[in-house]
């Protein structure tokens, strides 16, 4: 068992930057996949990023509408994995969530392929 807590979101015009946290309790992130989604108002939840092993090495695969914009990285000391948002956009607004998967085959793209959630942390981008 898991337990995932983000932070970090806020209210930012556009342009700005946003850095989101996501420390993990309960255990190390050691043998797991994170991933970060966002979920506009009246809107799927939608894959940010993942990485596919939350712990060491690992591939990261990115949204495309993201790339080059976020980055996501990992303190393992602290048990945190960050995700930096820079140029940030209007369209960028939504509660962003991290979530987390024991390693193995699947689409980290894809929700149901995530066993634990966090509560989300609101990210609002003016223009």
């Amino acid at each position: 068992q898991v337990h995932l807590v983000e932070s970090g979101g806020g209210l930012v015009q556009a342009g700005g930057s946003l850095r989101l946290s996501c420390a993990a309790s309960g255990r190390t992130f050691s043998g797991y996949a994170l991933g970060w989604f966002r979920q506009a108002p009246g809107k799927e939840r939608e894959f940010v990023t993942a990485n596919t092993n939350a712990w060491s090495g690992g591939i990261t695969y990115y949204l495309q509408s993201v790339k080059g914009r976020f980055t996501s990285s990992r303190d393992n000391a602290k048990n945190t994995v960050y995700l930096q948002m820079n140029s940030l956009k209007p369209e960028d607004t939504a509660v962003y969530y991290c979530a987390a998967r024991p390693l193995g085959v699947g689409d980290l793209t894809k929700v149901d392929e995530y066993d634990y959630w966090g509560q989300g942390t609101q990210v609002t981008v003016s223009s």
